[in-house]
């Protein structure tokens, strides 16, 4: 006989049998509205489908565990940090015949244990635009306000969409060192040429002009009192002196003055083949005023070479010892501190390129191309271009690779918060989905590239520091703020809020003993709280975990797990061997290794046993030494031999002619 069966398995419905409403809080753990599943009054084989659906949820609860409730956790903060899934019960009549802590459970669990909706602690994590630009502008939205708790994570979408025809600042950084004279003189003839050629991208365009050689020491130059005067003198040509950087001339779009300009360049020299290229490119990039950069311009440093540049460890070839400090240095339009500061690391570089909002390109002649190809992973937003011998094809070079930069739209994180994780998916154009520092390539003027942002809360246990993170698409001169708002303390903490609950009102391990706000949540001493320490002079829970009520509940952390009665063991602070803690021989007990039984050493890596120190007789090192690590240490400084068996001068059998002959003939044998 068929039974017809109607129930939607609901958790607190009537007629939802007690296991699957138990079941139901388990695998729903957080929900704000649980699914219902109606198995359709009068189905066939609904008994069976019932009874199936029973079996699979009472299967799934005994497989996911409700860390909220299991946790024990005593106050409301360290139940909110459990994760998004727990809330906190501050209702002053909660579960009053209860001794076990039932305040800290999934919202689902505390409404139906009967904790009124208000009552309950769970802030939710929230997004919010705080400001939106107008349509022209390229990133949107450009600022937003996270709301978050532990383990809580919010996503957003961020549109670029580049602008057309966007004013352009093209600042050429020129080695001067003799070798490049010819594309200096190159140079001099493309101002105008280049200038109707990127009408396609930008009806605004204004050329400015530096230069640079090397740092002015030993031994980068020669020191040699008449290479001092000319360090040119072996081309037979006269040199300017040696330099860092010099700012030429400021960005203008007087294309006459700027060839008037390049064309009165003089060359210098220097002794060894790096320049100090990177130097020179880090103060073109930050010193704003005196380069000119326009705020609204696309920013583009093209930096014309044929040698490598200088990294920051080169400098100490000179005594130079002091970190490049990555801020602008120019008088009179000359680099102040080249002789001082260190040139800059490639990580330095690449920050004040983006920050900056600055492409860069390598214009490289020669083999040196290939070495500055290869840095292009680490200097996000530049690219290299091979200029041929007689650099006749720069016009060409600073087109394609300019339209190669504004193809590409990628991300990069700025000003990063501890505890706080942000991932990037770039959605493209083509369907594509990269990382954001990826991001997208091919993308044309009229392309919106969307960019999926996550926000997650870690932790709450960071203090000071900065409450936002720049978002920064590279090349770009307008940025995504984030700013974080963390929810690491419970609104019943608030001493107007008398009758809430911030903490357990009574806990089985001392039943009818109350802990009081005062006493659990700042830890003041309380009748018990010597029974949390191993011994007088100790910290309570050794400093790793809170009492309550005379009993230890250890603190969680990433490294590992913290355990024992006073909180005094864990698995992660002792010494490892073979990469596992105590060599996976002994416990970790306040950061020393106990062994178990059969080992020892400071990292139980040894095996306790003498057999391996035995001789013959039965005697441990033949009664000259002692065994350590399974190994015989003699003891006796005439001993000798794997278990100290030979001994030159301790038998009367032997004369001290035969002893020191066989001792002897025993080290070479070693030897061999």
């Amino acid at each position: 006989m068929q039974t017809a069966v109607s129930v939607e398995a609901q958790p607190g419905h009537p007629d939802t049998p007690a296991p699957v409403q138990a079941c139901l809080r388990c695998t729903m753990l957080g929900a704000a509205h649980p699914p219902r599943w109606p198995l359709g009054r009068g189905a066939p084989g609904s008994s069976l489908l019932a009874f199936g659906l029973i079996s699979l949820l009472l299967g799934l609860c005994q497989s996911v565990e409700n860390k909220c409730s299991s946790s024990n956790a005593a106050t409301c903060t360290r139940c909110l940090a459990l994760g998004p899934e727990c809330g906190w019960c501050t209702q002053e009549d909660f579960m009053v015949d209860s001794l076990e802590n039932e305040r800290c459970d999934t919202v689902i669990n505390l409404k139906s244990k009967g904790c009124r909706a208000d009552s309950i602690e769970h802030p939710s994590a929230q997004l919010q635009t705080v400001s939106s630009k107008e349509a022209s502008s390229q990133v949107t939205p450009a600022e937003v306000s996270a709301q978050l708790r532990p383990g809580a994570s919010v996503n957003f979408l961020l549109r670029i969409q580049r602008l057309e025809k966007y004013p352009l600042d093209l600042y050429y950084l020129v080695d001067v060192s003799a070798s490049m004279i010819a594309s200096i003189e190159k140079l001099n003839a493309i101002g105008s040429d280049l200038s109707q050629k990127m009408l396609a991208f930008s009806p605004d365009i204004r050329f400015g002009f530096g230069s640079f050689v090397d740092k002015p020491v030993s031994p980068f130059i020669s020191i040699h009192p008449e290479r001092l005067k000319n360090q040119c003198s072996v081309y037979n040509k006269n040199c300017m002196p040696p330099h860092g950087f010099i700012h030429v001339l400021s960005l203008t779009n007087n294309i006459t003055h700027f060839k008037e300009i390049v064309s009165k360049q003089k060359i210098s020299g220097n002794i060894d083949d790096p320049e100090g290229a990177f130097d020179a490119m880090l103060q073109a990039a930050v010193c704003h005023k005196e380069i000119g950069w326009r705020k609204e311009a696309k920013r583009l440093i093209i930096l014309m070479t044929d040698q490598t540049s200088h990294l920051a460890l080169d400098s100490k070839l000179a005594g130079i010892v002091t970190p490049n400090d990555g801020k602008c240095h120019l008088k009179d339009n000359v680099y102040t501190r080249a002789s001082d500061l260190e040139h800059p690391s490639l990580g330095l570089l690449g920050e004040k390129l983006v920050d900056n909002h600055i492409y860069g390109l390598f214009a490289v002649r020669g083999s040196a191309f290939n070495w500055y190809k290869d840095l292009l992973p680490l200097l996000p937003g530049t690219v290299a271009k091979k200029l041929d011998a007689t650099t006749s094809n720069i016009k060409n070079v600073v087109v394609e690779a300019y339209q190669a930069l504004l193809s590409e739209t990628k991300i990069q994180v700025d000003n990063p918060m501890k505890g706080i994780s942000v991932n990037i998916t770039a959605i493209c154009p083509d369907g594509s989905r990269r990382s954001g520092i990826e991001g997208c390539r091919n993308v044309q003027s009229n392309d919106k590239v969307l960019f999926n942002v996550s926000v997650t809360m870690d932790s709450c246990d960071v203090e000071g520091g900065h409450n936002y993170i720049i978002l920064k698409p590279i090349g770009f001169n307008e940025t995504a703020k984030i700013k974080i708002h963390r929810s690491c303390t419970c609104q019943c903490n608030n001493p107007l809020r008398h009758k809430d609950k911030c903490v357990t009102e009574v806990h089985p391990d001392c039943p009818g003993v109350p802990c009081t706000d005062s006493n659990c949540s700042s830890g003041e001493k309380e009748p018990q709280s010597e029974n949390c320490k191993q011994s007088p002079s100790d910290s309570e829970c050794s400093g790793r975990g809170t009492c309550l009520c005379g009993k230890c509940y250890c603190s969680k952390t990433k490294l590992g797990k913290i355990y024992g009665k006073y909180c005094e063991m864990d698995n992660f602070s002792c010494p490892y061997n073979l990469g596992k803690l105590c060599s996976g021989n002994g416990e970790c007990n306040n950061g020393n290794c106990k062994c178990h039984s059969g080992w020892e050493g400071d990292r139980c890596q040894c095996s306790s046993s003498k057999k391996h120190c035995m001789d013959s007789n039965g005697l441990i090192c033949s009664g000259r030494g002692s065994c350590i690590c399974g190994k015989c240490e003699c003891t006796n400084d005439k001993s000798f031999g794997p278990l100290c068996q030979y001994c030159s001068g301790c038998s009367n059998t032997c004369t001290d002619n035969w002893c020191v002959l066989f001792f002897f003939f025993y080290q070479q044998s070693e030897v061999l």
